[in-house]
């Protein structure tokens, strides 16, 4: 049995032989978070009394959701006892990673700073989607894999089975996949000793010019930006100016440390070492992550290899229901930003919304949290606009327009439409395939292959537009399985379809909230449902409505809302006057909730029920 380390290894005196760089990938909810805390209890970094679950995720809303969404760095002092008795100190640098496929990004830069990974996988579901889509990540970088079946301590679990299916991707014994209970701390051990066995030591030059790698950056109140790097060659030392390879910015080190769990300052950061450096940036922008640093003086001329940039793949408009809150939401957003590079947003005006921000997520999934985060943290009242993808649009003059929003969508004749496509990953037991297939075809998909992964589980793969499963897709599949499916999904292109834009109009006037871009096909029952829940969402008015759905200038669908006769205030005879204030000034109250379009009073609980995307779902069946 290893014991905790008793006198753990000094940052920058560390030689790169005793390191270890790994993380710890998995599906979500496959336990990462849980076995990062075994790691930190057993290491002794974390004192018992101060221990406490998801102990990495520092944010509430990963603490209630019980989610990963930034991936988190650590660094374990670890004692391992060889065969021949005798032991060895050894530091441990662990990344927690996010498991959702829209954090994908997250995992791909946590990998670039590591040399192994712990493919986690949990015993009682099996290989889900998102294992196999991290496990390709880290096969791409040549990562040693260290597969691990977690959550042996439960009735359904099937070790057994999970393990050969587990060897039959990997290309291992089943005998070498490892098994523990992240929950009660069995065989925890265990896998850091092999970890240790396993992982290859970081290799560099420390006589060479420093280069570090950036994996992450977060915005800190009284630090200004945090740098989480990754050393490549040579050292780096507080007090030193360093350079920003990509844009050649210049600062000087204030601090330099180590993570462990909390921040630790340190002498500097030698080869293979993972660390963090604060430089007294207050913009994330100007640390960005994928750059290589190095040192001002005598600095290296080879960058290092970077990232891709997280590209947004849904947008959606950001508007507050107080359009005094205006300058609030940009201050947030601006906050936010700093925090989540992959936030992209520019000012929008809606005829129905008034002034908001067209904003760039990467799903479904980031979108809702950014915008609960924003809810939390500025403290206001939001409504999101129906998500939209990006369409590339030919006019029949040549010119080329990229469209994120249904109100951009040209006048003129168009030529070509081309929408953004994916490749989807689904994994299910096989007695699902059939209803699967169904939906998939339902949503426009091609079946581009599958494969048996054992005798009960299959994967299936499809080529499908973006639009289609941004809104309700993954509730479906979710449904029809009983839960058991799960679902990847990579870019993969564009293709040309026949598209138009179904306009809602209320008197005449398009209201451009309630606008959407549909396939041809589905637009008449686009129209059809979306003018029935308006009819039941808006109140009756002193005169009629009429609520229609127009493709171009060809009316579709049509409902009307018929006319109040009646005043409410004609009770309230001369001298019950309190009575009529009191009701005057409840409609005062109501009507701010109101948004005029037109002539016509719309409630805010309208544009957030029509908009929350179960339109899409009444009208896909």
């Amino acid at each position: 049995m290893s014991p905790r380390a008793l006198k753990p290894l000094e940052p920058s005196a560390t030689p790169p032989e005793l390191i270890r760089n790994f993380c710890i990938i998995a599906h979500i909810d496959h336990g990462k978070s849980t076995l990062a805390d075994r790691m930190l209890q057993l290491t002794g970094v974390v004192e018992e009394r101060a221990m406490r679950a998801q102990y990495l995720d520092r944010m509430d809303i990963e603490r209630e959701r019980g989610i990963t969404i930034k991936a988190q760095n650590v660094r374990l002092p670890w004692t391992v006892t060889h065969d021949d008795g005798t032991t060895e100190e050894i530091v441990l640098h662990l990344i927690d990673t996010p498991g959702h496929v829209d954090f994908t990004y997250e995992v791909s830069r946590a990998l670039e700073a590591c040399e192994g990974a712990i493919l986690l996988v949990d015993a009682a579901q099996g290989i889900e989607a998102q294992t196999l889509a991290n496990l390709y990540l880290a096969l791409e970088k040549d990562l040693t894999i260290v597969p691990v079946l977690n959550k042996i301590d439960l009735p359904a679990a099937d070790p057994d089975r999970y393990a050969a299916e587990i060897a039959h991707i990997v290309g291992c014994d089943a005998d070498d996949v490892l098994r523990v209970s992240a929950k009660t701390g069995v065989g925890v051990r265990e896998l850091l000793d092999e970890v240790v066995r396993q992982v290859p030591a970081p290799v560099g030059d420390p006589d060479a010019p420093a280069r570090a790698m950036i994996f992450d950056s977060v915005y800190d109140t009284y630090r200004g930006v945090v740098t989480y790097i990754r050393v490549v060659d040579g050292r780096i030392t507080p007090r030193e100016r360093i350079k920003m390879m990509s844009t050649g910015a210049t600062h000087e080190l204030l601090e330099v440390g180590i993570v462990s769990p909390d921040p630790k300052p340190s002498v500097g950061l030698g080869v293979g070492e993972v660390g963090y450096l604060i430089t007294g940036v207050k913009d994330v922008r100007q640390s960005k992550v994928g750059d290589t640093v190095t040192s001002q003086r005598n600095g290296a001329t080879e960058a290092l290899t970077g990232y891709r940039e997280p590209r947004p793949m849904v947008y959606s408009g950001l508007y507050p229901v107080d359009g005094s809150e205006y300058p609030d939401l940009r201050e947030a957003l601006d906050k936010l930003q700093l925090n989540d590079a992959a936030l992209t947003y520019e000012p929008e005006t809606s005829a129905a919304l008034g002034f908001g921000f067209r904003c760039g997520f990467l799903g479904l999934l980031h979108l809702e949290i950014t915008r609960d985060r924003l809810e939390r943290e500025a403290g206001l009242d939001l409504i999101s606009t129906a998500p939209n993808v990006v369409y590339r649009v030919v006019r029949d003059d040549g010119a080329e327009q990229f469209v994120t929003n249904p109100s951009d969508w040209p006048t003129g004749r168009v030529a070509q439409i081309f929408e953004p496509v994916v490749k989807v990953t689904v994994l299910a037991p096989s007695e699902f395939v059939g209803t699967i297939m169904e939906l998939c075809q339902s949503r426009r998909g091609q079946l581009g292959g599958m494969d048996y992964l054992s005798e009960t589980r299959v994967e299936l793969r499809y080529t499908m537009p973006l639009a289609e499963i941004i809104f309700d897709f993954f509730d479906a599949l979710k449904s029809r399985t009983r839960g058991y499916a799960s679902l990847d999904y990579e870019e993969a292109g564009e293709q040309e379809s026949d598209l138009v834009k179904v306009d809602i109009m209320l008197q005449g006037e398009p209201v451009d909230a309630f606008s959407a871009i549909r396939h041809k096909d589905d637009a008449y029952s686009y129209g059809t449902s979306m003018t029935t829940k308006l009819r039941e969402l808006i109140p009756r008015q002193q005169f009629e409505v009429p609520i229609q759905a127009a493709i171009g200038s060809r009316i579709i669908a049509r409902e009307n809302i018929r006319a109040i006769r009646k005043d409410v205030l004609a009770k309230c005879y001369g001298g019950d006057i309190t009575r009529k204030r009191k009701l005057l000034e409840k409609q005062k109250e109501g009507k701010k909730r109101m948004k005029m379009v037109g002539r016509v009073e719309v409630p805010q609980e309208a544009f957030i029920a029509a908009l929350s995307g179960d339109v899409e779902g009444k009208a896909a069946k």
